[in-house]
């Protein structure tokens, strides 16, 4: 699977590069116009030269009294050519050459106007009427040397501009996009219970249809949840006053009859009231983790909270529950009775599938790591993997309606946290165990 890709950087790397090549685009057709400008230059300079040199050598060749005349011009100081030149008469005789000349440059007859060769630029000319011939050369290498100099007086410069054309476009990308990346971490520091409408005003305008629908969505989610966690609330606050009303119906009855068939038929009755009575306890609980006030706007102290549930769970089986809590007080802002439905739901839980009459640890450490663990037969994966299913449960005889660990599930998912199932126990070689850090900050 390739990883994703941050559309920041996409963009910044995209049009630096877009700009580079523009830019790379633009020194070649700088360099290539330079190229044909300087052509004319030194073409002109070629053709301005001869010119010059010309007519000075004629004065010279026709003043001569000899022909023995030396016919190399002297040089003031030595030095390299670039220009060489050679003066002739219409039948290829040398009258007048520069003192660096390379005679195989040059045609053996003189030429008019310009020419190439495999390594010169030439230009020739005459004077009096065509009887007096010059040519100059001038190395194609000299040209190709200037091109390339000029080419990369235009390229050095890029390479300033790449690195800062890189940081403008990622600081320009960056504050464009702001708004987005604020968008995006709204969303993700976002409760999973918080289904308020995402603000689309500070959003732009490409992007504000898609916070439109994620609201739309978001509304008829909340309708449902709302609708569904109204029903499992009602039903459950409902069934509470007529099972009640059952249940002391059927104990009066029991404590009428004397026959003992009667008396286990009641108290069978009896036992699925009580049944029907937990169950109705559990789905309002349910209904409460699932309501979305799993959190308060203020910290609190959660170790007294600890105390009393412990305190009250002690009381239905005592001598087995071993509370180890900190001194200190562990300060969070998930909900005083959200803290206590979950811990009551762990410790049921331990309670109820552990080892018949052994010790349940509660243990809560300063910095909020709440682990929950009991004695018993280990788990396979199969049954950990659907233990936080609701109405599902274990091979266990125990009472219960197997929604506890749904119920702390949905508690610690409404909180952002994370709760950690273990079978066997860290350090035993059988039981269960539960792990939480139960701090929650923001």
């Amino acid at each position: 699977m390739k990883g994703k890709r941050s559309l920041q950087k996409t963009l910044s790397l995209g049009l630096t590069a877009g700009v580079t090549v523009l830019w790379l685009l633009g020194v070649l057709a700088s360099g290539l116009v330079a190229q044909h400008e300087m052509e004319e230059v030194f073409d002109s300079a070629l053709q301005e030269t001869a010119q010059r040199i010309l007519p000075l050598a004629v004065t010279d060749i026709l003043s001569r009294e000899s022909d023995r005349v030396q016919k190399t011009a002297p040089a003031i100081e030595d030095h390299d050519e670039y220009l060489t030149y050679l003066i002739r008469d219409a039948s290829g005789t040398i009258l007048l050459q520069s003192h660096d000349v390379d005679l195989s440059v040059f045609d053996d007859r003189p030429r008019s106007g310009f020419y190439n060769t495999a390594t010169h630029r030439l230009y020739g000319t005459s004077a009096v009427s065509q009887t007096i011939f010059i040519d100059i050369a001038e190395p194609l290498a000299h040209r190709q040397e200037a091109a390339f100099e000029a080419g990369i007086a235009l390229l050095l410069p890029l390479l300033l501009l790449i690195p800062v054309s890189l940081l403008g476009v990622l600081w320009t990308v960056r504050f464009s996009l702001r708004r987005v990346v604020d968008f995006s971490e709204s969303l993700e520091v976002r409760g999973a219970a918080d289904l308020s409408p995402v603000p689309v005003d500070q959003l732009p305008q490409e992007l504000e249809p898609m916070a439109v629908s994620i609201n739309r969505l978001l509304e008829r989610l909340r309708r449902a949840l709302d609708a569904e966690r109204s029903f499992t609330a009602n039903s459950a606050h409902e069934l509470r006053t007529p099972l009640a009303t059952a249940l002391a119906k059927v104990q009066r009855l029991k404590a009428d009859l004397s026959e003992t068939p009667s008396l286990r038929k009641v108290a069978e009755i009896e036992a699925s009231l009580q049944g029907l009575s937990r169950l109705s306890q559990k789905l309002l609980e349910l209904a409460k983790a699932e309501g979305g006030g799993v959190l308060s706007e203020t910290p609190y102290n959660l170790v007294p909270v600890l105390e009393t549930v412990v305190s009250e769970c002690e009381r239905a089986e005592p001598g087995r529950l071993v509370l180890q809590r900190s001194d200190a007080p562990v300060h969070s802002r998930l909900n005083p009775d959200a803290f206590a439905i979950l811990v009551r739901n762990l410790i049921d839980n331990a309670l109820k599938h552990g080892e018949a009459g052994s010790p349940v640890k509660v243990a809560l450490s300063a910095d909020g790591n709440l682990t929950v663990s009991n004695r018993g037969d280990a788990l396979g994966a199969d049954e950990m993997a659907g233990l936080r299913k609701r109405f599902v449960r274990s091979h266990t005889q125990a009472p219960g309606s197997g929604i506890g660990l749904a119920i702390v599930d949905a508690i610690v998912e409404g909180a952002g946290l994370h709760l950690v199932l273990r079978s066997p126990a860290p350090g035993q070689q059988d039981g269960f165990q539960a792990e939480l850090n139960v701090v929650v900050s923001r």
